[in-house]
């Protein structure tokens, strides 16, 4: 939390007991970025709708927002964003709390700078007032946003029935000019020249040493101005230690020859090899390449721009990871008119995301050892051919060695015909993917196949279940809820396809007639076991406990209100829980309106973690399709997670003095990879979750 300096002394020493539903004038200081005031109320807000007001007498556009703790601590998940009111300095907005607050949170803003509150108000809405800011909003929204309001209605309409966390507010522009968009990111965040450069021409002067980075272009036929700009963006770099190698691949326009003699008499970095015969971008490629000198080998398209910065960056990842063997960034896009849009903030390396989409793509920077070593680009790849690289590059090299820039460094021009418009622009680019994932496997020596994912125009690898079938033990801890956890296992003996599984349920001091006779009952079925836990709960102790009891080789934990919806969802685990190097393996979870409870734990999120994608439909591709791809994550949850026994006993599995409810199940994961696993999730398995109506 980034800290506070009160102006005002008597407000610091009252703060902690003033109401949070009337607190008037007072002034701070955010000393840094992401200032965070805690109110605690006298009282606990009961829920209910409510209107937040906050008044302002700072100059400076605010972008403030409300976190609200039910008991769990503050997350992302339940905030909400303040929108403009009428009058300069004042925000508003209209929440539904389903639970009683305990706390409340205020970021009013995002970079350090002095604060003048004049008021900061909670009021709860009568239930006329609800009906008519309910229906003015549904208004506005079905008026700007007619096709997005018609679609989510039915959701809507489900969850005022439900006690989940609700705000109203608008589809968010994501074409730019409002507050959240990339162009404010942009503002806010990335390189300015006029502002940056001087700093970071000094912090790259000062490296002890400065590889020569090769930029390897390959050209054909390429558009004057697209070609100038490309080429000069490569000459603008702040960092000197470069040079551009060029591979004419028998260009017919008369322009391309024209340019390449312009900048060679201007620029003596810039390298240019005219082919005598047109053979494609892989051969032409490996024709730049060819005239490389340098260290380091950075791929840039013919049509492309470098960000000023970009080899700046590169050079100091290599000197802060001088063990560094493949370097990449994030990227964005550019249209006809030249506006950046559709940001790819990527992850640190995951192999598994790789190897269903080459995000690595745009900016990639290679050892050029490593390159000679795999014999360069392949023809007959063409379209993938940089995925066929890497791919055979990865396999020979560490891959903790493989470093992410989390910074823009590439523009990728949408010009027609090009894969930054649509990644099914080229088929044949698929196709040459493809074939270079296979061969990667066949390389490898994978027990796994490479099938389209569906709905994408990416990849799935679909690992095999050894024969006979390694048996899993899945854990259920409950207590009472007969009707859940009832008709939790119900769905699993009905539904699910792989054959080789026990079902070990924990009774943690159920009372209930009917649940301990449906406990007789069950326990008659040969594969299911009814253990007793008379400890007060403890969801950590609990699943330790019936782990050690586990027949399994395999173990699931899975929570009570679980009920499958893919057949396969336990096959689909187990091939991945097998494999040596993986860890945790976590499942698609669904709210019962089909919206994403869980898709992968994304760790610092709420200032501990939080669920990726949560309230997406369950037809949405996600973040570049991540809803619908198999990838590596820091953590999953434990609502359906599955691992094989060794590994939990490994790392002594969940914590059961600190962590007995919440976030055991982050701090187990962590502990996986910590110990050298990698943990998955895939997309593959989906159930529903009915979270909230279990405790």
């Amino acid at each position: 939390m980034a800290p506070i300096e009160f102006l005002e002394r008597n407000v610091a020493r009252e703060f902690a007991s003033i109401r949070v539903n009337a607190i008037e004038g007072f002034d701070l200081e955010a000393l840094d970025n992401d200032p965070q005031i805690i109110f605690k109320p006298s009282d606990v807000l009961p829920p209910g709708w409510y209107r937040i007001d906050l008044d302002t007498a700072t100059p400076v556009p605010l972008n403030p927002q409300v976190f609200f703790d039910f008991g769990g601590g503050f997350s992302e998940v339940f905030s909400t964003r303040l929108r403009k009111g009428r009058g300069p300095g004042r925000y508003f907005a209209i929440v539904r709390l389903p639970f009683p607050v305990i706390m409340v949170r205020l970021d009013p803003m995002e970079e350090p700078g002095r604060l003048s509150i004049a008021s900061f108000r909670f009021r709860r809405q009568a239930p006329h007032e609800r009906a008519v800011s309910l229906g003015y909003q549904g208004l506005r929204m079905m008026r700007r946003h007619p096709r997005a309001f018609i679609s989510r209605l039915p959701i809507y309409l489900r969850a005022l029935k439900r006690p989940v966390f609700l705000q109203m507010r608008e589809t968010p522009n994501i074409q730019g000019g409002g507050s959240g968009t990339y162009d404010d990111w942009i503002k806010r965040h990335d390189f300015d020249r006029a502002r940056d450069a001087e700093a970071l021409r000094a912090e790259t002067d000062a490296l002890a040493h400065k590889p020569l980075i090769s930029v390897v272009m390959p050209v054909y036929n390429t558009p004057a101005k697209l070609l100038e700009e490309a080429i000069a963006s490569v000459a603008g770099q702040i960092y000197p230690n470069w040079e551009l190698c060029i591979a004419d691949d028998r260009s017919t326009e008369p322009h391309v020859r024209r340019i390449f003699e312009s900048w060679q008499c201007r620029e003596s970095r810039v390298k240019v090899v005219l082919r005598e015969e047109n053979g494609h971008i892989s051969h032409a490629t490996n024709s730049a390449f060819a005239l490389a000198t340098g260290e380091w080998i950075a791929m840039l398209d013919h049509d492309d721009l470098l960000r000023p910065n970009a080899l700046a960056e590169v050079a100091l990842e290599i000197a802060r990871h001088p063990d560094a063997e493949l370097i990449y960034s994030d990227e964005d896009k550019l249209d006809a008119s030249g506006r950046r849009y559709d940001p790819y903030f990527k992850p640190d390396f995951s192999r598994e995301l790789f190897r269903s989409q080459n995000y690595l793509n745009h900016l990639t920077v290679h050892r050029a050892e490593n390159i000679r070593a795999v014999g360069g680009w392949r023809s007959g790849f063409e379209g993938s051919q940089d995925y066929d690289l890497n791919l055979r590059i990865f396999e020979r090299v560490d891959m903790a060695n493989i470093r992410h820039i989390p910074k823009v460094l590439y523009h990728w021009r949408a010009v027609e015909g090009s894969t930054a418009i649509a990644a099914g622009e080229k088929n044949y680019a698929y196709t040459a993917g493809q074939r270079a994932l296979e061969d990667h496997v066949a390389r490898m020596k994978l027990p796994a196949t490479v099938e389209p994912a569906p709905d994408t125009p990416f990849y799935r690898l679909k690992f095999a279940v050894p024969e006979p079938q390694p048996l899993v033990s899945l854990v259920i801890p409950t207590r009472d809820r007969l009707e859940l956890v009832r008709n939790c296992v119900d769905s699993i003996l009905e539904k699910t396809t792989y054959r080789n599984y026990e079902i070990v349920i924990v009774d943690n001091g159920s009372v209930e007639k009917e649940t301990l006779a449906w406990f007789a009952k069950i326990r008659r079925k040969g594969n299911i076991r009814v253990l007793s836990y008379k400890k007060p709960f403890n969801y950590s102790a609990i699943n330790n406990f019936a782990v050690g009891k586990a027949k399994g080789e395999i173990v699931g934990l899975v929570n009570n209100d679980i009920e499958v919806i893919s057949p396969d969802w336990l096959t689909e685990m187990v091939s991945w829980a097998v494999q040596p190097d993986i860890g945790c393996v976590g499942a698609k979870l669904y709210y019962e309106d089909d919206t994403i409870q869980h898709a992968g734990v994304i760790l610092g999120i709420g200032g501990v973690a939080s669920h990726s994608h949560k309230g997406f439909s369950r037809q949405d591709l996600g973040y570049f399709a991540r809803l619908k791809l198999v990838r590596n994550l820091s953590a999953v949850t434990a609502a359906c997670l599955v691992v094989r026994k060794e590994v939990y006993e490994e790392v002594e599995g969940l914590e059961g003095k600190h962590l007995t409810i919440d976030f055991n199940d982050v701090g187990f994961c962590m502990k996986v990879r910590e110990a050298g696993y990698k943990n998955v999730w895939t997309p593959f398995a989906e159930l529903y979750h009915l979270v909230s109506e279990s405790e």
